[in-house]
């Protein structure tokens, strides 16, 4: 996704309340950044927001968690979760910058993350650049040190090489494929999907949307 740098996006960012400027400065404590103990679930990759924002407004109960690593892209979902929320405040949703490939630096296993959410990550289709997938085995390997036992990813993907991989990753690090959709909008097992800007781009184009959930295994 190419997005034009936007000047105002960092000083928003900066001036927001729910922005975490310092991500490393809460590893271990990242609740402490919300205004109540609640189960944390993470999206990695959040883009322009519209997700988290939805999820967030309809899940008040949870804390979440939004990382991406560009300004400009964090800018526009400030201004998306914003919108959700109005006029109320936000209260359960916290942005920060972030590198994913380095998510151990940021958040640790105290931070007992129940659930992370990764939609229409880069399929890196190259050979050389595919550990940079967000659901290649060394992620996953990262992921497992934060989540507690039983914890879910949820992974939704346009990109049929990139999901089929994806699986193999998955029981390649000790994870279990408890849901596996191959047409997510001809299926009715995953009830209340919240649709996103690109999910529906691709199911415009005739793309069929491929949707797994795979849960840690309990030791």
């Amino acid at each position: 996704m190419h997005i034009r740098p936007k000047p105002w996006a960092r000083p928003e960012l900066l001036a927001c309340g729910f922005f975490i400027p310092e991500a490393t400065e809460l590893r271990g404590h990242w609740q402490d950044a919300f205004e109540r103990r609640a189960p944390l679930h993470l999206e990695l990759g959040c883009g322009k927001g519209t997700f988290i924002a939805a999820l967030g407004r309809r899940h008040p109960e949870v804390n979440y968690l939004a990382v991406d690593m560009i300004d400009a892209v964090l800018g526009l979902s400030k201004r998306n979760v914003e919108q959700a929320y109005a006029p109320g405040a936000v209260d359960n949703v916290r942005l920060t910058a972030w590198d994913i490939a380095r998510i151990g630096e940021m958040l640790s296993p105290e931070d007992a993350v129940e659930r992370i959410y990764i939609n229409f990550c880069n399929p890196w289709p190259k050979r050389r650049y595919q550990k940079k997938r967000l659901t290649h085995s060394r992620q996953l390997e990262q992921y497992k040190k934060i989540m507690v036992p039983g914890a879910q990813i949820h992974f939704k993907t346009d990109d049929d090489p990139l999901f089929e991989a994806s699986l193999q990753y998955f029981e390649y690090s000790g994870f279990r494929v408890t849901t596996l959709i191959r047409d997510l909008h001809a299926s009715d097992e995953y009830p209340g999907n919240i649709v996103t800007e690109h999910e529906r781009m691709f199911a415009d184009q005739g793309i069929k949307i491929k949707l797994a959930i795979a849960e840690i295994n309990g030791e």
